[in-house]
Parts: C-alpha cells; structure tokens; sequence
C-alpha cells in the first residue's frame, strides 16, 4: 500500500466493482457483547445484550434486506465486539471506500479487517490519518444525488476529516455539529431519504447546522422525529428506493412515512441499541447512493 495517508492502493488500475443492484455488506454477531463503555448508550448495559436474541435480531434484518438489496459478509473476529456495526467503518462510493479511524482503541481492531475485505473485493481504498478520527457512516452521509455528502463532527470526529472526505470524491461536503452526546453519530438523528426527504431529528444539532439543513430541505421534505423517537433509533435507518427498515419504534412514525410513499418494515433490534446502533449501522452500503435512494416512485406518489 502507498505511504501516503491519503493514497489510494495499488490496484488503482484494477477493475472497480460493479452493481447493478443496491448492495450492503453485513457482519454476524457472533462476539458481539457490550464489553465497555465508549457512549451513552453502553452505560449500563455492559454484558448486557443475549447473543442469541442478538442473531436472531440480525438475522431477521439480513433477510429483509435481502428482499430489496444483495448483502454480502464480513466474518466476525473475535475481540472486535462492535465490528457487528460495520456501517462504522467506513464510507463507500464509486467504488471507493474511505475505511476509517476510531476515537477508541477498542474499535482500532476492526479497521485492518474491514480494509482487507474492501481491497480484496477490488474498492479502492482512501486512508485516513489516525490523528483524524472519523468513523465511516456513523458521521457521513451522501444525499440521494451522490453529489452532496453531510459531515459531522462533535465528541467522537474531528472536523478536519471533513476536508479529507471531500477531497476523495471532489465532492461539496456540509459540516454539521452535534451538540448532544446521546447522539454521537451522524447517522443516530439525521437520515436522507428517497425522494429528496430528510428524516432528522433537531436536537441533535447547533442552531447554525439547523441553518443548514433546512436551507438544503424544504419543510415539506423534512420529517423530524421527537426526543422520544430519536432515542428509539428511528432515524439508524436503511433506505432502499421505497422501503425503510427500522427498529421498533412506539409512535405513529411508520404511518408519517406511509403517507410519503414508503413501505416501511419495522423489527425488534433492542439488543443491539444497547450498544448504540440499530439497523444503520448494521449494514454498510457498498453500491453508489443514487442506486439505493434515487427511487423516482417515491416522488410520483405526492
């Protein structure tokens, strides 16, 4: 691999992957556990989780996703507890994956393994510096276009990360704060939709990102969710052209997504919020943004 921190590897010259389909890539749980405490969400709930509730809860979402999108596997390791949450670990779009740098040492041990993978399925890879923490989709997010990425930064991302994003696909980046520790990650309050439709949840951000967003979306295209919903996971969602697929949530949110044309399937995934994800960021797209969430039928349905 090139020394550079920012180079890409030496199969720049390889064949990229191609998909026709919208394509994730999911880990098994199989040492997932709560281990320790690096969020809010782990506080008290250490050992917590049942292992065999656990897969049965990741299977059920691997089989619904399987309905509307391929899936492919990365074998869990033993002593990454959290590399179930793969969605972390890196940020994927034509065909270049920028694999990221953990905060905590305790999630460090999932980079290599995730690296591998990517590279030997044919990705370029985009390294980030170690001084640079940013974790992968937990913190950035493209817009349905794949033109826009969404950036944030706050207790566990650097902000400079933000440039390094854009510099690996030339592409406009929107740096937004998050404000409240409960919602460490980008991808726990803030979810572009099919259709130009934004789920997020306001309190999550600083008065000057709010500015942002809603200057991006218009208020009959923004769907905000209470505290409430949010700390549910309802915006830890996945969005395949018209379905959603989400934790169980106890509000009229599946009925509000209906009503814009979605399909929405919820399931439980309880276990795994104890650790501070739910569907999200169990699942890593590998395919571009515009083939999952620039679904035209979506807009027809207005």
């Amino acid at each position: 691999m090139m020394t550079s921190s920012s180079a890409l590897t030496s199969s720049a010259f390889a064949p990229l992957p191609h998909f026709t389909r919208p394509t994730f890539l999911m880990c098994p749980p199989e040492f997932y556990d709560v281990d320790y405490v690096i969020n809010p969400w782990m506080a008290g709930n250490l050992h917590r989780p049942s292992r065999d509730t656990a897969f049965m809860q990741w299977k059920n979402l691997y089989r619904q996703l399987q309905r509307v999108a391929d899936v492919r596997l990365l074998h869990a390791r033993e002593g990454s507890p959290d590399m179930v949450f793969v969605a972390h670990a890196a940020v994927v779009q034509h065909g270049l994956a920028a694999v990221s740098s953990f905060a905590h040492p305790q999630r460090q041990t999932e980079e290599g393994h995730l690296r591998k993978w990517l590279q030997d399925a044919g990705f370029l890879l985009w390294e980030t510096p170690r001084e640079t923490s940013f974790e992968g989709e937990g913190d950035a997010l493209f817009d349905a276009s794949g033109g826009h990425l969404w950036a944030a930064h706050g207790v566990r991302t650097c902000k400079h990360s933000h440039r390094h994003l854009g510099d690996a696909w030339h592409t406009r980046v929107t740096s937004l704060h998050l404000v409240d520790p409960r919602f460490y990650h980008l991808d726990l309050c803030f979810a572009p939709l099919s259709g130009g439709y934004l789920l997020y949840f306001p309190g999550a951000f600083d008065a000057a990102s709010l500015e942002k967003i809603h200057a991006a979306y218009g208020a009959d295209k923004r769907i905000v969710v209470s505290e409430l919903e949010a700390t549910q996971f309802v915006c830890n969602v996945i969005n395949v052209g018209r379905d959603v697929l989400l934790g169980a949530v106890e509000t009229d949110l599946a009925k509000r997504l209906m009503e814009r044309g979605f399909d929405v399937t919820e399931m439980p995934l309880g276990e795994f919020q104890r650790g501070g994800g739910s569907a999200k960021a169990l699942a890593l797209r590998l395919s571009d943004s515009a083939l999952a969430l620039g679904d035209p039928r979506i807009e027809s349905t207005l």
